[in-house]
This record gives structure tokens, C-alpha cells and sequence, in this order.
């Protein structure tokens, strides 16, 4: 399914419908012989036997063999609520005042509380939460151009300091410290050996900022050359023993706090990423058509490179096209180890 005029892979197409993929809706729908309905891949209703599943390019393609859309996923909205995100999108990443809800709505023809919820089924977040995004990346830029954290927050469209300081609440690193290389911040670190070879695990005072295979130290100070680096007390061993423990034994979600920097767009990406259930995958052009922009696989890959936290914000599960692993910052050896133990604690 690279390409919308190829023909479909039945084998991945039913797969994508059992785990009620949404990242396939628009791709194909599911024609019900059985009922005489067709669906959106991500219909939440009881899966149909495979016997009386036919797949089909696209709702006109169902209708024309006498099947009639489902009243419960709305399959032929798919193609307008992605006009519609990609609408809202624009507005909000070239206003310097970006629009309320209501006026989103408005110009996209939604009600409100709809609208709400296709532009957080599309991209991950409301479209409030992704204004607070991009102008915090805004900010990042200037900051990382600049250097002046007063001149950046104006330059971003933030009203006042205090408003940019309380959406940066809970971020992690001061903009000042970001800015600065980790200057005045405290990371502790710790290399811990596992079965796939030493782990560096170093974390600020916010949460782990850096999970990495085979770096020690010096890779650590590359990174955030102006911190003050420390050893790992016993306090930090039982948070590195977590780490050890997620790498070890997978699971969906070990609730170890995250201190990471990154654009809006990295941001969105990287949450994609940690919705991805333990055992799966997904290519490239999937998690780009999952955020509302199918044409973005690049930028994609470009955010998942990114990624300075191994495992627990799982980029191993992001493969190509065609099946195949693709690369791994740690090597593909490991990637294929920690996808294998994702399934077999899945299948417990």
C-alpha cells in the first residue's frame, strides 16, 4: 500500500483492520458482504468473519457494488476531516494569534465538540494544546538562534514572559538552561550493563533526557557540554534499574518521567511513538498519515532520528515500507531483539 493506485495487500489490509488501525483510514475501506456495509479500517464495530470481507479503494468503489457506508465510522468523512485538520493546521501555524475552537469550526464547517475530536483523533493533540506547541517551538528556535530567552518569547507570539513561562511548566530544562547547553542544570548518569550491551542512562532533576546503547560519558558531555555531570547516587540506581527493566522484560508503559526537548513537530511524533502498542510497528508514511500529513514520511524519519531516549520512546518500532526492519541508531541487531521481546511479552 505505498501508493494509493497500488493494488491492495489484502494480508496487510485485514491486519490493519483487526488492530482497528487508524493510520489506514482513507486508504481502503472494508466492504461487509455479510451486512451489505462497507467501513473505515478503524471501525470500533465487531470485527466481521474474514470469509465476507472484501476490501475496496475507496467508498465509491464499495457503492458501486451495492454496499452502503457505515452509519457508525462515517467512512466517506475521512478524506474531509483530513481536509479539514489540514485547514485548521494552516491557520493555527501562520497566525501569530492563532484561532479559538469555535472559529476553527467555523471556517472548517464542524460543530465544536466534532471538531474537536477529529483534530485530536488526527493529530494527538487539541488544537489548543498544538498552539501552545508551536509557539513553543517557535520559541526553541529563537532561543537556539538567538540565544536571548526575553526576544524570544515575544518574537514566538507568547503575550508576556509569564505567559510562556507557565505553558513551559512541566517541560523540563529552564529555556535559559535549554538554550545554554544544560548550563546550570544538574544530569546524573549511569552506564548499566544489559543483555544487549552497556546502557547509558542519565537523567536531570525533570526526568531521563538520554537512554543510549554503547555511549559513556564523553558521549553524555557531546551532548550537554555546560551541566554539571554526576555519577548516579543509590536513589538514581533504582530509577536506572527501571530503565535496565524496560529494556529487559517490555511493557507498555513503565510510568518513568521524561525530560526531553525537542520542536512541536518532534513532539507530536515522538507521543506517536509511545501510543505504538508493544508487539507492533509501523512504517514511516503510517505514522505521518496518522498525524494528518501523509506526504511528511521524511520529516518523520527526520523526528525519529532525533530521538535522544532508547526504548522508552520506542523509535525501534517504526520499520520500512516494504516490511523490513531499516536502520537503528544502536544497529539493526537490537532493534530486531527489542521487537522480538515486545511480542513475546505481548503474547503472555
Amino acid at each position: 500500500m505505498a501508493r494509493e493506485d497500488a493494488p491492495i495487500d489484502e494480508t496487510q489490509a485485514w491486519a490493519a483492520v483487526q488492530r482497528r488501525d487508524r493510520a489506514f483510514d482513507g486508504r481502503f475501506v472494508t466492504g461487509v458482504l455479510s451486512t451489505g456495509i462497507y467501513c473505515r479500517p478503524s471501525c470500533a464495530a465487531r470485527h466481521p468473519a474474514r470469509e465476507n470481507v472484501r476490501f475496496f479503494a475507496d467508498g465509491v468503489a464499495a457503492q458501486a457494488a451495492g454496499l452502503r457506508a457505515c452509519k457508525r465510522c462515517l467512512p466517506d468523512d475521512v478524506r474531509r476531516d483530513a481536509a479539514a485538520v489540514a485547514l485548521a493546521l494552516s491557520l493555527l501555524d501562520e497566525a501569530e494569534t492563532p484561532p479559538g475552537l469555535a472559529a476553527l469550526a467555523e471556517r472548517t464547517g464542524y460543530s465544536p465538540t466534532h471538531f474537536q475530536r477529529v483534530f485530536k483523533r488526527s493529530v494527538g493533540l487539541s488544537p489548543s494544546a498544538f498552539a501552545r506547541s508551536r509557539r513553543q517551538q517557535r520559541a526553541d528556535d529563537a532561543l537556539t538562534g538567538s540565544g536571548y530567552v526575553t526576544d524570544a518569547i515575544y518574537e514566538a507570539g507568547h503575550e508576556s514572559a509569564s505567559h510562556f513561562y507557565r505553558e513551559r511548566k512541566g517541560r523540563g530544562m529552564a529555556p535559559s538552561i535549554w538554550v545554554k547547553g544544560g548550563a546550570g542544570a544538574t544530569i546524573r548518569w549511569a552506564v548499566a550493563e544489559t543483555t544487549l550491551g552497556p546502557l547509558l542512562v542519565a537523567a536531570s532533576d525533570k526526568g531521563v533526557c538520554r537512554i543510549a546503547f554503547g555511549e559513556d560519558e564523553m558521549a553524555l558531555r557531546s551532548r550537554f557540554p555546560n551541566a554539571d555531570l554526576s555519577r548516579g547516587d543509590e536513589a538514581f540506581a533504582a530509577l536506572v534499574r527501571q530503565v535496565v527493566q524496560a529494556v529487559e522484560t517490555p511493557a507498555a508503559d513503565v510510568g518513568i518521567p521524561l525530560d526531553v526537548q525537542g520542536t512541536a513537530f518532534q513532539q507530536r511524533v515522538w507521543d506517536a511513538l509511545r501510543r505504538i502498542p508493544p508487539g507492533e510497528t509501523r512504517s514511516y508514511g503510517q505514522l505521518a498519515a496518522e498525524l494528518g500529513n501523509p506526504k511528511a514520511s521524511r520529516a518523520v524519519g527526520g523526528a525519529n532520528g532525533a530521538n535522544g531516549v532508547a526504548v522508552l520512546i520506542p523509535c525501534h518500532r517504526v520499520i520500512a515500507a516494504d516490511g523490513t526492519l531499516g536502520g537503528y541508531a544502536y544497529g539493526t541487531a537490537i532493534k530486531q531483539e527489542l521487537l522480538r521481546r515486545e511480542k513475546d511479552t505481548d503474547r503472555r
